[in-house]
């Protein structure tokens, strides 16, 4: 009976996934200090919480572009030149590769699968997907979203 009064006691883990996405969802990364009083709020312990936050790709322990830009670089894809996309995109495009571009919009990332391999090569911005790329449509695609936030 102890035993499931302590069980019971303890958030599950959808309270703990629903706070870190509230929280990745206003700032766009999981801070140090918003980690602890995650743990101190949910009381439990830290460790805890940092291995969630870890675990799902969804969440960054450092600050990301408002627009996070996932290219596949699975078999598919990687045969279907998604690394000279991400190259490109790199140099040319000007979004470091897990880093933070200039104006703060974008944060470029490789990710092994979309599950669209019918598309390939194919990059992911927030929920859309977008197939078939060549370096020149995925730079429209990009330059398109900077004009609309400008």
């Amino acid at each position: 009976m102890m035993e499931a009064t302590a069980t019971e006691s303890r958030p599950q883990g959808g309270v703990l996934i629903r706070e870190l996405h509230n929280i990745q969802g206003s700032l766009n990364y999981l801070s140090r200090e918003q980690l602890e009083q995650v743990a101190r709020n949910l009381g439990i312990p830290l460790t805890r919480v940092y291995s969630v936050a870890t675990f799902f790709t969804s969440f960054s322990l450092t600050p990301v572009g408002k627009h996070i830009i996932s290219v596949c670089v699975g078999t598919t894809c990687h045969v279907k030149g998604a690394t000279g996309l991400v190259e490109y995109l790199d140099a040319r495009v000007e979004i470091p590769q897990d880093g933070i571009s200039e104006d703060g919009l974008f944060t470029l990332r490789t990710v092994r699968c979309l599950g669209c391999c019918s598309l390939a090569p194919v990059m992911k911005i927030g929920d859309k997907v977008y197939g078939h790329l060549t370096r020149g449509k995925a730079e429209r695609i990009i330059q398109g979203i900077r004009k609309e936030e400008a």
